[in-house]
């Protein structure tokens, strides 16, 4: 067997391309960083909402929707904040809250939420909604730690305290909307003075309940009330129904009676001037007229009898000389 020295083996190195040099590596480096600056300088704001632009976490301004442009790399950082979206807080029932769940985790506590006492000592359940929305962007977002839990806080505290101040009856009732009104003027009077940046918008009533032991005879009040207020509407229809009826008949036979006095009073004119010209005529000629009216008073008087006799004055007896009725 025959030996061979080992042979040695050269090994070239891969060779970069020719164009591949110093400054390619910088311009594609460049071109690198005007991307990222250009994608990192563009934002786009939602037609509902603003966006506050910080600049190393200081406070620069809002931008309102559009496209808007700010410095790239994380210099400048903005957040959405929805200005214009009509938010929702919902208070004692896990209706419309998907949050619900998670805040009142148990029984417990979900009747804790809903549960209040009002001014006359009796317990009631309470279920309300808070329409809000935001309207100073940096106020909500840097002026309190937690804005939406410190509403919350807020509504639940004036709620309790509106309610405290009512009876039982007012809440089930007729102080619903008043109850509605005054946790508002409340809620947005406490936003303003915390600086929160929340514009309250409205505060609903869902559901009020009284305790389960009285609901039945709270029930039978309420069908009472129902009750009452279909007989007043009924009285209410009956009275339109017949007072215009009534006064269209007074006022018809006040006008037949104003003319009944308008043609007695016309006719007792006429009398008193036919009886003034019969009397200017008996002054000037007593016989003749007296002669006349006897004749005319005659001639109306005798037709109204059934059987007439004429005798003279020196006569002894009746005689039926003349067959005068009206028959023959």
């Amino acid at each position: 067997m025959n030996w061979k020295p080992p042979q040695t083996v050269t090994i070239n190195p891969p060779q970069l391309p020719a164009w591949f040099n110093g400054k390619t590596i910088a311009a594609i480096f460049v071109g690198l960083v005007i991307l990222a600056g250009a994608f990192t300088s563009v934002y786009t704001v939602p037609v509902d909402s603003q966006a506050v632009v910080l600049r190393f976490g200081e406070y620069i301004k809002t931008e309102p929707r559009g496209l808007r442009y700010k410095l790239p790399f994380g210099i400048d950082r903005h957040i959405i904040v929805p200005t214009e979206r009509q938010l929702n807080m919902v208070f004692g029932g896990a209706a419309g809250d998907p949050d619900f769940a998670r805040r009142a985790p148990t029984r417990n506590e979900q009747e804790k939420e809903r549960s209040m006492i009002t001014g006359d000592r009796n317990a009631v359940a309470v279920e309300w909604v808070v329409q809000w929305r935001v309207n100073e962007p940096m106020d909500f977002l840097f002026r309190v730690r937690d804005p939406e839990g410190t509403l919350r806080a807020a509504a639940e505290s004036v709620m309790r305290q509106v309610i405290g101040d009512r009876s039982v009856d007012e809440v089930l009732t007729v102080g619903r909307q008043d109850v509605a009104r005054e946790v508002s003027e409340g809620l947005s009077e406490i936003s303003r003075r915390y600086e929160l940046g929340i514009e309250i918008n409205q505060v609903q009533l869902q559901d009020v309940t009284p305790p389960v032991p009285v609901q039945p005879s709270f029930n039978e009040v309420n069908q009472a009330q129902q009750e009452r207020e279909r007989l007043i509407n009924e009285a209410r229809g009956e009275f339109n129904r017949i007072v215009p009826r009534a006064r269209g008949e007074a006022d018809r036979n006040i006008a037949e009676a104003e003319g009944r006095a308008t043609r007695r009073v016309n006719e007792a004119e006429g009398d008193a001037t036919r009886f003034r010209a019969v009397f200017d005529e008996y002054v000037k000629a007593p016989e003749v007229t007296r002669q006349r009216l006897y004749l005319e008073t005659m001639s109306e008087v005798l037709p109204t009898f059934r059987r007439r006799i004429i005798m003279d004055e020196g006569a002894a007896g009746v005689l039926p000389l003349l067959q005068l009725d009206s028959s023959n």
